[in-house]
């Protein structure tokens, strides 16, 4: 963007986590010394000529960012810079970035963060932010030896077009650049500094503004009290069933007097023979069962240290870096799982179950998100993620997720298999016809709107902090929506596979694998809908990076809620 650049300090280095997500710290040339204050210092000057092509490129950008309202994102002390400003109700709303600038229409209509000051009118017009004044919020600690802390940073952006740039005086009129302007723009950017004590917030509770600025927690209590409403229904049509069936089977067979009534057999019993007959392609599914189960303890895991308050947003990276190593830890019980189904299926293939647990889902996740990082590369994107850590990423996973995984199957395989209460028969049964609610397809359809309901709400919020770049911190309410959707989506799948066993079709592994798993599906409609409606995206490479991104959220969810 052509802003000021700080002269030969180091960039400060990032995580595993910050480089995955595409953030990136950069030095800053704006120099504070602390309690020593600053008026209207200058930083720097930027001169574009738009006779100029190059001055001209560089000054268009500059204002198409403003037009599509670009936010600056500023570190103080690891604290995000805030910009508070009345929204209405008497409201403060923090913003945790600043906007570059903004636009008056050619008809007079200000958008954006133009509201903010009654100067910004003329039309077709951008006013640039190049002044802020920046209040810094220190603690004095108790016993005066350890001197102070920093509490807060909050800053108001203010548009200067200052007359003298080497000795501004931070007056007068709004810097504004025309649309059709032509000749020389200078455009000065200054700040002024102040340093407040504040007795009440203690250092180890800084991060608190964040919570009183996000009016959503009333949403959130609403959401959790539908989901527990679907959890609760389900449950008791789950435990009705359970009763009613067990109860009529049992009075039913305390009436029998002699064995030859016992030959009557009716609905799920009719089956027991076949039950246990293998799937087809039972290998796959033994792999996706074992990829499921370690994304499940992932994210378990992920979410609790998230809960007690390990990865807070002031970990910059923590919750991404804690993921991927526990994903790369967990290969032992994916490895196990998966052996012990596929053993169980009756499958002799031992080798190529083991290569396909720690290589199909994890490659076509890898495949994607080098296929991503190449655009971002070509783009010349400061999210592109650096060789060596692509390496580093391939290295952890040879290295260590796939030992671990052979160490898992080996025990899972070397365990006797699963043993089956019944007999499978050799002749498989015939299916009778059946009912519209009881194929497979409408019964998996159906299978995944009760858990997809359960976690809508909370979706909003986290495409919201991945796309819009507001801050996560909900992890309590996450944990709690985690927990119900893994009880809603064992409870589904138990209510329709109960359903098509009455109906005499036995093939219920794959069925119930797909009846919460395709709660993902909607998902991914659910993440069209939000792309179209709430995301100014324009542009071939954005739309793509958008949904490849996506299809890697939507395969881990179809694994996890399978």
């Amino acid at each position: 963007f052509d802003f000021c650049q700080a002269e030969g300090k180091k960039r400060p280095s990032e995580n595993l986590g910050q480089v995955l997500f595409g953030e990136r710290i950069e030095p800053s040339p704006y120099r504070f010394t602390f309690n020593k204050e600053e008026t209207c210092k200058p930083v720097c000057t930027k001169t574009y000529d738009t006779k100029k092509p190059e001055d001209k490129q560089k000054l268009d950008f500059l204002k198409k960012s403003m037009l599509l309202n670009y936010q600056h994102h500023w570190i103080v002390d690891n604290m995000p810079v805030t910009w508070c400003y009345d929204v209405e109700d008497g409201q403060r709303f923090c913003n945790p970035g600043f906007p570059i600038g903004c636009y008056i229409t050619e008809d007079g209509r200000p958008k954006d963060a133009c509201v903010i000051n009654s100067e910004f009118h003329e039309k077709d017009t951008f006013y640039i932010f190049n002044h802020v004044d920046i209040k810094i919020y220190y603690h004095i600690v108790e016993n005066g030896a350890l001197g102070a802390r920093l509490v807060a940073a909050k800053l108001e952006p203010k548009s200067y077009k200052h007359t003298h740039p080497e000795n501004p005086d931070c007056s007068g009129v709004p810097m504004d650049i025309s649309n059709k302007a032509n000749g020389e723009v200078k455009i000065a950017y200054t700040y002024s500094v102040t340093f407040h004590e504040e007795k009440k917030i203690r250092w180890a509770s800084r991060w608190d503004y964040i919570l009183e600025s996000m009016p959503h927690t009333h949403i959130q209590w609403f959401s959790i009290m539908n989901s527990l409403v679907i959890v609760l229904f389900l449950s008791g049509m789950v435990a009705m069933i359970m009763l009613r069936t067990l109860h009529k089977d049992i009075a039913r067979y305390n009436q029998m007097d002699s064995t030859e009534d016992a030959q009557e057999e009716f609905g799920w019993k009719l089956v027991h023979g076949d039950i246990f007959r293998p799937p087809r392609k039972g290998m796959l599914l033994s792999v996706f069962l074992g990829s499921g189960t370690q994304i499940l303890i992932m994210t378990f895991v992920t979410l609790f240290f998230a809960c007690l308050g390990f990865l807070s947003p002031a970990n910059r990276g923590a919750l991404m870096t804690c993921a991927v190593v526990l994903w790369v830890l967990l290969g032992t019980p994916a490895g196990y799982v998966a052996a012990r189904f596929y053993k169980s299926f009756g499958g002799e293939k031992w080798k190529t179950n083991v290569l396909l647990t720690s290589f199909l889902c994890p490659g076509i996740v890898f495949a994607d998100f080098f296929i991503m990082n190449l655009i971002l590369w070509g783009e010349g994107s400061s999210a592109a993620i650096p060789f060596g850590t692509l390496v580093a990423i391939l290295a952890l996973w040879f290295c260590i997720s796939v030992p671990l995984t052979f160490i898992g199957a080996y025990f899972g395989f070397k365990k006797n298999a699963i043993e089956h209460p019944v007999r499978t028969n050799q002749i498989p049964r015939q299916i009778p016809e059946q009912s519209f609610y009881t194929k497979p397809l409408p019964g998996i359809i159906m299978g995944g709107i009760l858990p997809f309901g359960c976690i809508f709400i909370q979706l909003f919020f986290i495409l919201n902090s991945i796309w819009s770049h507001q801050m996560y911190y909900m992890f309590g309410f996450l944990f709690l929506v985690f927990i119900i959707l893994v009880i809603t989506c064992s409870e589904a799948t138990i209510l329709l596979c109960y359903f098509h066993l009455c109906a005499e079709d036995y093939h219920w592994q794959w069925r119930s694998f797909l009846t919460s798993g395709f709660t993902a599906v909607y998902f991914l409609i659910y993440a069209i809908h939000y792309f179209f409606s709430k995301l100014q995206i324009t542009g071939t490479a954005s739309t793509i990076l958008y949904f490849g991104y996506t299809m890697i959220m939507v395969l881990i969810f179809f694994l996890f809620t399978g």
